[in-house]
């Protein structure tokens, strides 16, 4: 798509009356506009056009586009905390419960929000301990206080962070990938001389390949519900013998 094929879809899709645009209201734009259009979309002047106003109007609000993305994903982040908060989680629950819960809200943002989810994993966290994407210090306090008022020490605390940060990203990155999310920077190849093309699954020639032929099938169907599932329990699991030591 050109960009004056963009403009043309994105002007303007709703409409902020003068004097009545905040934060708070720019940031839902923009995060509607990103599941729509896509990250690379978002520009100052785009989200002006999507909100019915000038793109500097928006400079009052956010100081440009990094800030504007920074401001996304701590808006997402905290979603999570606020979901937390209204959870019938008490002290008597299992620690396993909570890291089930949080597991699969994160991964609900993930999959409702597919092109903004790897910011929550590239963005440069307040500090450099914080791992994505649990990654605001409300969030990691809340995580550590669950897991802490529930039997685990400081050690198998933080222990259990790093490890089930590192099971998200990781699980997480791929879903949103194969829901469209641009995890890199976007490539254009050279097509030169009729060279290859990568990514060109309908061009393939499996011949060579006997076990992808015929398995093709097989490696092409979705068991992500399953495989999160299952791997959230391996986890889970190996955290129980870890802080049964």
């Amino acid at each position: 798509m050109t960009s004056a094929e963009h403009e043309e879809t994105t002007a303007p899709l709703r409409h902020a009356a003068r004097g009545t645009l905040t934060r708070e209201l720019i940031l839902s734009a923009a995060i509607e506009f990103v599941d729509e259009f896509g990250l690379t979309a978002l520009t100052m002047r785009a989200l002006g056009r999507h909100l019915g106003v000038e793109a500097m109007a928006l400079y009052r609000y956010v100081n440009g586009r990094e800030d504007l993305l920074e401001g996304v994903v701590d808006r997402l982040v905290t979603e999570l905390r606020v979901a937390a908060a209204g959870q019938d989680l008490g002290p008597v629950d299992g620690w396993q419960g909570y890291l089930q819960w949080l597991a699969r809200a994160v991964r609900q943002v993930a999959r409702e929000h597919p092109a903004i989810f790897p910011l929550m994993a590239t963005r440069h966290p307040a500090a450099p301990w914080l791992r994505p994407p649990l990654r605001s210090l409300e969030v990691v306090e809340d995580f550590l206080d669950a897991l802490i008022s529930r039997g685990f020490t400081d050690e198998t605390a933080v222990a259990a962070y790093r490890s089930f940060s590192s099971f998200l990203l990781g699980h997480l990155l791929l879903e949103a990938a194969a829901l469209g999310a641009q995890t890199s920077p976007p490539e254009e190849p050279l097509d030169e001389g009729e060279a290859d093309v990568p990514n060109a699954d309908a061009d393939l020639d499996l011949q060579s390949f006997p076990h992808v032929q015929r398995l093709q099938r097989l490696l092409s169907q979705d068991h992500a519900d399953a495989e999160f599932e299952q791997s959230l329990e391996e986890l889970l699991d190996r955290l129980d013998r870890t802080v049964a030591q």
